[in-house]
């Protein structure tokens, strides 16, 4: 497997920078919770957060899908804005998940990293894990599109 080159892999924003863009540009993300949350940048990748209380939760006290889909597109998000820079009409253009186990009320991270980043186009994928063992409760692919770079 091809590695990443490190001048494309190195993070060019913060978790808390991230996390301050996306108060700003995406606001009804969070709306007045803070349920998604970036807790990390890394060369390569980062760590995304669902803080799940009951407004994420389908019958039988677990975490409904759509929430899990939106960490881990959240995730991909955070990823091109934190390695590609921050754009904010970065799209996803696909994203793919299995889910493996319930998962319940409480943290869940989502654990990302970049397997190509060309000029156009990311592609990663994301881990789910949640509960005192951390046990995968869903995995994703997917596919965020890069606008091109703007003058001015």
């Amino acid at each position: 497997m091809t590695t990443l080159t490190p001048k494309k892999t190195a993070p060019q924003m913060t978790a808390e920078e991230i996390n301050a863009f996306l108060k700003q540009v995406y606001p009804q993300l969070n709306d007045d919770f803070s349920d998604y949350l970036t807790t990390d940048v890394f060369p390569g990748g980062c760590t995304v957060r669902l803080n799940a209380g009951e407004r994420h939760l389908r019958p039988g006290n677990t975490v409904s899908g759509p929430s899990l889909f939106t960490l881990a597109d959240i995730g991909g998000y955070v990823c091109v804005l934190s390695h590609a820079g921050p754009d904010a009409l970065s799209v996803t253009t696909n994203l793919n998940i299995n889910f493996m186990r319930k998962a319940e009320a409480g943290p869940i991270d989502g654990h990302c990293r970049i397997l190509k980043l060309g000029k156009s186009l990311m592609v990663y994928d994301v881990t789910m894990t949640a509960g005192p063992d951390n046990h995968v409760v869903a995995h994703a692919t997917g596919t965020y599109s890069i606008p091109p770079r703007r003058n001015g």
